[in-house]
């Protein structure tokens, strides 16, 4: 008899509203970055008439603008309607990205180890990430940007659920 794989079907839950305002966040520390990057081009780049170089010095900073209008203006609320997860009686599902997006489903029998991790902007956002790693070859599966009670939950959770299944299969 063969196994019945998982339903790929939409995870119940998106994530904590508090993650658009993180990613808007490192998407405004980016822009500036970039913004600068930008500047020094327009401002160090010679314009000698004839070449490919006084278009570098408005096509660039024109770019690194685009740039920042999508990641700050669009790219956190879109992240934030497709980034989603569940933890079921048999499985975790998570979908992320935003471009190419990406369905993971964990069977709960392969979790070997949950871990909890916050990082600096996290912190300031009162989040944390959710780490389930397997014995897979895709290694760690992250449920991101949970709100830091909600992410202590679902870990322990976790945690319990596999070491239930480890000593049923003993």
């Amino acid at each position: 008899m063969t196994a019945v794989p998982f339903p790929v079907r939409e995870p119940a839950w998106s994530l904590s509203r508090s993650a658009i305002g993180l990613w808007v966040t490192e998407s405004v520390i980016s822009s500036v970055v970039t913004g600068i990057a930008a500047t020094a081009v327009a401002v160090f780049v010679p314009s000698e008439p004839g070449t490919a170089l006084p278009t570098l010095r408005w096509l660039v900073p024109v770019l690194a603008l685009a740039y920042a209008a999508v990641a700050i203006g669009i790219r956190p609320w879109f992240k934030h309607r497709v980034y989603r997860w569940e933890v079921t009686a048999d499985a975790v599902f998570t979908r992320t990205g935003w471009l190419t997006q990406t369905w993971t489903l964990v069977p709960i029998s392969r979790i070997q180890t949950v871990d909890v991790t916050r990082g600096v902007l996290q912190q300031l956002f009162g989040l944390s990430t959710v780490a389930v790693l397997t014995a897979s070859s895709q290694g760690t599966v992250r449920i991101w940007h949970l709100d830091a009670d909600v992410a202590q939950r679902v870990a322990e959770d976790l945690a319990h659920r596999a070491e239930q299944v480890r000593d049923e299969a003993t």
